[in-house]
């Protein structure tokens, strides 16, 4: 497990290659292709800093190993060790995905089964109140596992205790990301101060 500063500094100089290989590649960017090679390269870049598979960083490799740019910046970051990653949890994700299918699957059948029942119940009682606070909550929780779904990359294969793992960990990588970029925005600032400092005089 990597200290933070020991993150952050692998990830500062992995980002810093990719930046160049970015700019490298190609010539005149706009401001929305800056951006995007900013992201991408920040994200692989904290892919190959952590050195551990996880289904997010898999997600993000495999996401820009579709664009044959973004495979050349992939391939020169991770090295040798991307197709390892891959391989090792593509696996894991194919395996999770079908056991979400199956709890899926297992869910609308039992869903049906309970609903059906609850039709019989609700003519002969009516819903109590504490059921019902029971069927609010499950839906809050059902929406807020959607969206955390959509946020993780790769979150849509995982189940719910994947999921929560997976997301403190991108949250935990999104946080070195920051860290360093403000770090990075603070540098800049400070150098473009001296330099006016040097011109003033």
């Amino acid at each position: 497990m990597h200290t933070s500063s020991m993150l952050k500094k692998e990830f500062l100089n992995k980002w810093i290659k990719g930046l160049q290989i970015c700019c490298s590649s190609k010539n005149k960017m706009d401001l929305m292709e800056r951006k995007k090679k900013i992201k991408l390269s920040a994200d692989i870049a904290m892919t190959s800093a952590k050195k551990t598979a996880t289904s997010w960083s898999n997600a993000l490799i495999s996401e820009a190993k579709k664009n044959k740019q973004d495979t050349i910046l992939v391939s020169q970051l991770l090295g040798s060790e991307s197709p390892l990653k891959l391989q090792k949890s593509t696996n894991r994700i194919i395996s999770i995905h079908k056991r979400v299918q199956c709890k899926k699957i297992l869910k609308r059948s039992c869903f049906n089964a309970a609903k059906r029942m609850m039709k019989k119940k609700k003519k002969n009682l009516g819903i109590s109140r504490s059921n019902f606070a029971t069927t609010i909550a499950k839906r809050l929780v059902k929406k807020r596992t959607k969206v955390l779904k959509r946020l993780v990359p790769g979150g849509e294969s995982m189940d719910e205790v994947s999921l929560i793992k997976e997301a403190m960990d991108y949250i935990l990588s999104l946080k070195v990301q920051v860290d360093v970029m403000m770090s990075v925005v603070a540098a800049a600032e400070v150098l473009s101060d001296d330099k006016l400092l040097e011109l003033v005089e």
